[in-house]
């Protein structure tokens, strides 16, 4: 049997699932001791739940990552009570956990419009106040997109995902011979000797034409955007859906995944990925393994098998590569390793990058 064929050839961590903000409520505006005028108060920040946002979004339009409701107006001769300062609301996506710094939830965005405080305006001055305004709350938020899982598999119908997840963990998915047999994500939990656990989803198979919500479409793309990482599943064998349906080799079968991720939502081809080949143990199997890692190696030289409108902008550069037969158990083991090891290695990434981001603040807290 073919050996484990790794590929590490470039860097992760482009996709963003969390991100910290720096926010300020607006300070109030001064009162007008001689007349008893009040200043208006500050504005407040909010998150919003929006629609086709997302945290890397957020992260290129924002920059500084600073967020300041506007200042309460002063009270003067003309106008007594000030005016209140405008709110500033930073729209994110939907399915995020906003909680402070120090982890304490703050609310949650799981619809459209849904609507966190995250810093209140400071009061204008009044007489309680000796006229003197207060300043806004400060501090850091952090935005999380809320994971169903830290694996997602991806795959066409009947790639063998159910099988594979059964084989991995302690999860018992629906499984049969026939296309369609996942209709929700049922979840898995892969133990390691460690006490480490896992926590790996089998989504529902895409059909060609998921980005435009054919089959489960959205519903499965949706659950896509929660995992940490991607572990793609094909069949060595390709697949054809259904005798009205063209056959797809693996390699297609490949890109025509990452191209309705692509379609859907760009970022989504930018998570770290894994590649299963699945069903091992059938004839032919090592030699239609060799094709396609030499077709993964030089995707350009074999693009002109694809239809035009199947190629994707971005070839995905899988982290590992890993056959495998469910049916055998042949390199499941193997497959638990690799995918341990993609999720520690991104995990010192994440955690190196919040540690250079706090000791750049603290620089420039001291200059």
């Amino acid at each position: 049997m073919v050996q484990l064929s790794r590929i590490c050839l470039r860097k992760f961590g482009n996709f963003v699932d969390n991100l910290r903000l720096y926010v300020r409520g607006g300070s109030g505006g001064m009162g007008l001791p001689r007349l008893g005028g009040k200043g208006g108060n500050g504005g407040d920040v909010w998150v919003v739940g929006s629609k086709n946002m997302t945290l890397k979004k957020i992260k290129e339009k924002y920059p500084q990552k600073r967020f300041l409701g506007g200042p309460g107006e002063n009270s003067s001769v003309r106008a007594l009570k000030g005016e209140r300062g405008q709110d500033k609301e930073i729209c994110a996506p939907v399915g995020i956990t906003v909680t402070t710094d120090g982890g304490r939830i703050l609310g949650e965005l799981n619809t459209e419009g849904d609507r966190v405080k995250v810093a209140k305006g400071g009061a204008g001055g009044s007489y309680h106040s000796r006229f003197e305004p207060q300043k806004g709350q400060a501090k850091h938020i952090r935005l999380d997109l809320k994971l169903i899982a830290d694996v997602g598999l991806v795959g066409f119908p009947n790639a063998g995902k159910s099988s594979l997840l059964t084989a991995m963990s302690n999860a018992t998915p629906q499984i049969a011979s026939y296309a369609f047999t996942t209709v929700k994500p049922e979840i898995g939990k892969l133990m390691y000797d460690d006490y480490k656990q896992i926590s790996v989803a089998d989504l529902p198979g895409l059909i060609e034409g998921a980005h435009i919500n054919k089959g489960m479409g959205h519903k499965f793309l949706k659950h896509v955007e929660r995992t940490k990482q991607l572990l793609f599943v094909v069949d060595v064998n390709g697949f054809q859906l259904a005798s009205t349906t063209p056959f797809r080799s693996a390699f297609e079968a490949v890109q025509l995944l990452t191209k309705e991720l692509e379609l859907y939502k760009a970022e989504l081809v930018l998570k770290p990925a894994l590649l299963v080949v699945n069903k091992m143990d059938l004839p032919d199997a090592d030699d239609k393994l060799e094709e396609l890692k030499e077709q993964l190696q030089n995707p350009d030289e074999f693009s002109d098998l694809l239809p035009a409108d199947m190629i994707p902008k971005t070839y995905i550069t899988f982290t590992h590569v890993v056959p495998v037969s469910a049916t055998t158990g042949f390199g499941v083991d193997l497959l638990r390793s690799c995918i341990r090891e993609s999720l520690d290695e991104d995990a010192a990434m994440a955690t190196k990058a919040i540690h250079q981001e706090r000791l750049q603040e603290l620089r420039l807290s001291l200059t």
